[in-house]
């Protein structure tokens, strides 16, 4: 039985996910799956990350626990304040804006994607193209 996943699930979630194939997507509480498990690595020393995003987004490091949440649009998200800080917002090749940040109080690491444009909504700054390619 293939079930309906969305297209967002397969760009950014599945490339690397250790479950794959797909009888394994089960909706999450926004657009992304439930079921994801980042699990490409690679050595020395980096360790796990998500195969499916770009440099600069893609890295767990210690944060093995870290999900990918996708959204539709901005207004679905969490909103960012000083519990939820944006920290590096960038607008990747499908147009969808990718945000990563940091909840300090509990030291929690987030990944957004935002299935639009919304650089302008967030106060953060901007990765480029030029950074991605400058990253190691």
């Amino acid at each position: 039985m293939k079930l309906n996943k969305p297209d967002a699930v397969d760009e950014y979630q599945c490339c690397g996910c250790v479950l794959g194939g797909e009888l394994c997507y089960e909706k999450g509480a926004n657009e992304e799956c439930a079921k994801h498990v980042p699990g490409t690595m690679a050595f020395p020393g980096i360790g796990i990350f998500l195969l499916g995003m770009p440099t600069g987004f893609n890295r767990l490091g210690p944060a093995k626990e870290m999900k990918v949440k996708i959204f539709k649009t901005f207004s679905d998200g969490w909103g960012y304040n000083m519990f939820n800080i944006p920290v590096w917002k960038h607008l990747d090749k499908n147009g969808n804006t990718l945000v990563r940040g940091l909840s300090p109080r509990t030291n929690f690491p987030f990944l957004h994607v935002f299935l639009e444009n919304c650089l302008d909504e967030i106060d953060c700054l901007e990765i480029t193209n030029a950074d991605i390619r400058d990253m190691d």
